[in-house]
């Protein structure tokens, strides 16, 4: 649901605590995985969009562990997976699962990656989860029934005028967005407190959930990068959306305070950071 658009019906409390339930054991196995059996010798197994776009196999596997523990218990559900573990269902439920989002990060050895689950019901997105193992810390909102982290309330920042506001973003793998996206960052910097670029996308939208960000935007996102962090955002009081009067999608994804959201929307329009 984007911002500006109305409050959400009510949803099945039954249903959204059975998947909520199953996203946090799916994440947690999976976060085990690939904090405890990262290879010494880690590399490239595929590429995607370019070069430096990388996949792993630990990306692969941590895809297949998480698509059979749902398909076990959750047969009839269709599952959106972004290394291609996918299939349709019968239920209602859709699962939208980056098994390992900051991959490059991850490549590297450096901590900011994270498990992502978004759940959908009816088109709706109904639970996110984002399992971050080696910030020891895992975010979990329900529509319309708050986020958390490690099982305590998330809430974000009070309102700071866009000034004083530590904006987080990310950049496409693709050599012409990624200069355009850089053209964006030059012209937003004066204008902000200073910019963050974390790597995982997940991690930015909880940051701003859990107040470590007044902020956050990004061009080029895929489903799976954005469901369950924009639920858990939104969730802990930020407002949540793409380009003006539109959902947070591909073309833009944006997650602010109350005081940074609209005048850094207006901002992102002028500037194109919603086209390459």
């Amino acid at each position: 649901m984007d911002a500006k658009e109305g409050s959400a019906g009510p949803v099945d409390e039954q249903l959204t605590g059975e998947l909520l339930r199953l996203a946090l054991e799916a994440a947690r196995r999976a976060g085990e995985l690939l904090r405890d059996g990262r290879p010494a010798d880690l590399g490239v197994a595929a590429v995607k969009s370019s070069p430096v776009d990388v996949v792993t196999e630990m990306d692969l596997a941590a895809e297949k562990l998480i698509a059979g523990f749902l398909s076990e218990r959750r047969p009839e559900d269709a599952l959106l997976g972004e290394e291609g573990a996918s299939s349709e269902g019968a239920s209602g439920v859709r699962w939208i699962v980056d098994p390992l989002d900051g991959t490059v990060n991850y490549l590297y050895g450096r901590p900011d990656w994270a498990v992502s689950i978004g759940v959908e019901y009816q088109g709706r997105t109904v639970v996110g989860v984002v399992e971050a193992p080696m910030r020891a810390e895992t975010y979990s909102a329900v529509l319309g029934g708050g986020a958390q982290s490690n099982g305590k309330p998330l809430r974000c920042r009070p309102a700071a005028p866009m000034d004083q506001a530590l904006i987080g973003t990310g950049f496409g793998y693709l050599q012409g967005r990624r200069a355009h996206q850089a053209d964006v960052v030059q012209q937003i910097i004066p204008r902000v407190r200073d910019i963050r670029r974390c790597g995982s996308a997940a991690i930015d939208l909880c940051d701003v959930a859990a107040g470590r960000l007044d902020g956050y935007y990004e061009r080029g996102l895929a489903p799976w990068d954005l469901t369950a962090g924009v639920l858990i955002a939104r969730e802990a009081g930020a407002l949540t959306g793409g380009r003006p009067g539109q959902p947070a999608s591909g073309e833009l994804v944006l997650a602010a305070t109350e005081a940074v959201f609209d005048p850094l929307q207006q901002l992102l329009e002028a500037l194109g950071a919603w086209h390459d």
